[in-house]
């Protein structure tokens, strides 16, 4: 089995697919990427299945070097890249040589990039999922980020046709854009807006919040107007959604995203929509967050719409390159 050798880890790069659906009531975290839309899209440049285990580059991004010739995809936060020192493109699709070494430069835009490795990244399956949850060190590597030294195991790859070995871009329309230092994201209200005074939601969206420096894959802690409880914080214990905004009793609210608990017991303003969850991803440490409630009706047709793109890409995809493994 070829493998992909690992020279730099980048600052957080953990392997992720699709996660660990189905065991929360067991206690078991989802984990899996927090741009699920740029996880998918690079699965689908480099010809594979949205489920395969792809790298989550964060902030700063790793050096690889490709045991056997791969076509790979980058989406995505933009980084500058270089294969063996020349310049590749920051999205897109392009074959990496034998031997050959890839980098990760300077950030340009963006927090988290997914780079997917024709064959998918083949680490062992834990509850059914490669995804890497670092709280529970469970799945990826070991449940951790990458090391120096790691040795990455790709699945088998068919044989590239010629049309298929130039970079191509990524298809237009696809992706969810990226912030630049700040985002607007929609909500809904609840599940538990009845625990907080009147006029909660309207202080949410007096905002903006700035992610604090201890954020991470587990969740933005946020910083900005406090937010009034009616009758305490404190809840019996219930699911956490992706993308909840739970609050505790500072009044300082938390967006919960992929390595969140499963079951937690602060009261729950709003719930990102699922359409700007791959935008939530892309923001870091020091971005502010804008929050706008916004009505069923309109995360539906969001996510409908957002569905019709991924869908049209995957298609224009699957007839470049032959079908999707």
């Amino acid at each position: 089995m070829a493998v992909v050798h690992v020279v730099k880890p980048g600052l957080l790069t953990t392997v992720q697919d699709r996660g660990r659906c189905g065991f929360q009531a067991l206690g078991v975290s989802v984990a899996g990427p927090m741009d699920p839309t740029s996880h998918r899209l690079a699965n689908a440049m480099a010809g594979n299945l949205g489920d395969a285990a792809t790298l989550e580059v964060t902030s700063v991004g790793p050096e690889l070097v490709f045991e056997d010739e791969r076509l790979v995809a980058i989406a995505g936060a933009l980084f500058e890249m270089s294969v063996d020192r020349e310049p590749a493109p920051s999205t897109g699709s392009f074959v990496v040589a034998a031997g050959a070494a890839l980098r990760f430069g300077r950030r340009l835009r963006g927090t988290r990039a997914y780079l997917a490795v024709a064959g998918g990244i083949e680490t062992p399956q834990v509850f059914g999922s490669r995804a890497t949850h670092l709280p529970s060190t469970m799945g990826g590597l070991g449940g951790r980020a990458l090391q120096a030294g790691d040795r990455l195991p790709c699945g088998p790859v068919r044989k590239l046709p010629v049309a298929t070995a130039g970079p191509r871009a990524l298809p237009e329309g696809a992706s969810t854009g990226l912030p630049d230092g700040s985002a607007r994201l929609r909500v809904l209200a609840g599940p538990q807006a009845d625990r907080f005074s009147a006029g909660a939601l309207d202080v949410l969206q007096s905002g903006p919040y700035k992610i604090a420096q201890h954020s991470n894959r587990m969740g933005f802690r946020l910083e900005g107007p406090p937010l009034a409880h009616v009758h305490g914080a404190d809840v019996i214990s219930d699911a956490t959604p992706l993308g909840v905004v739970q609050v505790p009793a500072s009044g300082q609210p938390i967006l919960l995203m992929a390595d969140r608990q499963t079951t937690g017991g602060y009261a729950k303003l709003a719930t990102v929509i699922t359409a700007d969850i791959g935008l939530a991803g892309q923001l870091g440490p020091g971005d502010s967050i804008t929050f706008v409630v916004c009505s069923l009706r309109e995360a539906m047709a969001s996510l409908i719409a957002q569905e019709q793109h991924m869908m049209a890409a995957e298609a224009t995809l699957m007839a470049q390159q032959g079908p999707l493994r």
